[in-house]
C-alpha cells in the first residue's frame, strides 16, 4: 500500500483542457498521473444518481480512489435538536451519493463553537458522530468511512486533539487531517519536520498505527490572520505562507504509510498534487 495523491474538485487545468463534466475528471486525472479525486458537495448535495454512477464508473475504469466532501455548512457541535437532525440528514444524503459513486470516504466538518466552551462543543460533536455512525450503518452505509476534518479558523472546533477524540471511539471514523488548516489555526507554528512527526506520532498514540497509517488528508498553503486563523487557500507558487509539503511526503515515505492526500490549492490542485507526489516518490528513492 502506498500514499495516493489527488484533487479536491476540478482544477483550472481541467477546464482549460476543454473538459466540462465531472465524469471526465477520473480519466483526466489518470492522464496527469494522479490517483484520487474528492467530489465536492460543499454547497449542498445536488448531484443526481445517474451522474454519480457515471462518475463512479469512470473512476473504477481509471483506477481513481473516490471520496466525497459533505456540505460545508453542517455543524455537528450545535446542540439544538433540530440542527442536529438537519445535519444528520445532510450527511446521510452525502453518503447516499458516495455509495452511488463507489466513494469509500465522506469528509465532514466538525462545527463552530457558537460561544460555547471548547469542552462543551467537543462533547456535543463526539455524541453527534457516534449517532451519525449508527445512523449510517442502519441506512446501509457501513462500508463508508466518515472523516471528521481538522478546521482552520480558531473559533471552530477541530484542532488535531479534538478530531482524534471524536474518531477514537469508532473504527468507522477516520480523521481528515488538513495540514493547511492546522498550520493556519496555529498561526504558522505547525510547520516543518518536527511538527509533522509530532502530529503523525500523536495519531498513532490515539488511534493505533493500523488506523493512523491510512488516514485521510487535505493539503494546501493557507493564508491566515493573527486573530482568526484561516483566511484563504493559496497555491504552492505563492511564497509567503505555508505549510511546506516536503516534510509530510518524506515522513509518509519513511514510515511506509498509505493515506489519501487530497490537494485543495486555489485552482492548481492538479499541479500541486503532482508536486507532492513527486516529493513522495523521491523520498521512496523512485525518481530524481
Amino acid at each position: 500500500m502506498r500514499a495516493r495523491f489527488g484533487t479536491a474538485g476540478n482544477p483550472d487545468g481541467f477546464y482549460q483542457a476543454g473538459k466540462k463534466q465531472s465524469k471526465d475528471m477520473p480519466p483526466w486525472l489518470r492522464e496527469q498521473g494522479l490517483e484520487a479525486y474528492e467530489y465536492q458537495c460543499g454547497k449542498g448535495v445536488t448531484v443526481g444518481e445517474a451522474t454519480a454512477r457515471a462518475i463512479g464508473r469512470a473512476a473504477a475504469e481509471a483506477g481513481i480512489a473516490l471520496s466525497l466532501h459533505a456540505p460545508y455548512f453542517v455543524n455537528p457541535a450545535n446542540p439544538d435538536p433540530d440542527s442536529q437532525e438537519k445535519t444528520l440528514g445532510h450527511v446521510l444524503k452525502a453518503c447516499q451519493v458516495a455509495q452511488w459513486m463507489g466513494a469509500d470516504r465522506v469528509v465532514v466538518h466538525t462545527g463552530a463553537l457558537q460561544k460555547r466552551t471548547r469542552e462543551e462543543a467537543l462533547a456535543t460533536a463526539k455524541a453527534f458522530f457516534q449517532t451519525l455512525r449508527r445512523r449510517c450503518d442502519e441506512a446501509g452505509y457501513g462500508d463508508i468511512l466518515l472523516c471528521p476534518e481538522t478546521m482552520g479558523k480558531i473559533n471552530q472546533l477541530g484542532d488535531l486533539e479534538e478530531v482524534l477524540a471524536i474518531c477514537a471511539p469508532s473504527e468507522g471514523l477516520l480523521p481528515c487531517v488538513d495540514f493547511g488548516h492546522l498550520y493556519a489555526r496555529s498561526l504558522g507554528a505547525l510547520d516543518g519536520a518536527a511538527a509533522v512527526e509530532g502530529m503523525l506520532d500523536r495519531m498513532v498514540q490515539v488511534l493505533g498505527e493500523g488506523r493512523a497509517r491510512v488516514f485521510h488528508s487535505h493539503f494546501s498553503k493557507i493564508e491566515y490572520t493573527p486573530r482568526g486563523g484561516e483566511a484563504r487557500h493559496l497555491t504552492f507558487d505563492q511564497p509567503y505562507f505555508g505549510p511546506d509539503y516536503h516534510p509530510l511526503c518524506q515522513a509518509l515515505a519513511r514510515r511506509g504509510w498509505a493515506p489519501r492526500v487530497i490537494c485543495e490549492s486555489a485552482g492548481t490542485q492538479d499541479v500541486d498534487a503532482l508536486a507532492m507526489q513527486r516529493a513522495y516518490r523521491q523520498a521512496l528513492g523512485e525518481g530524481p
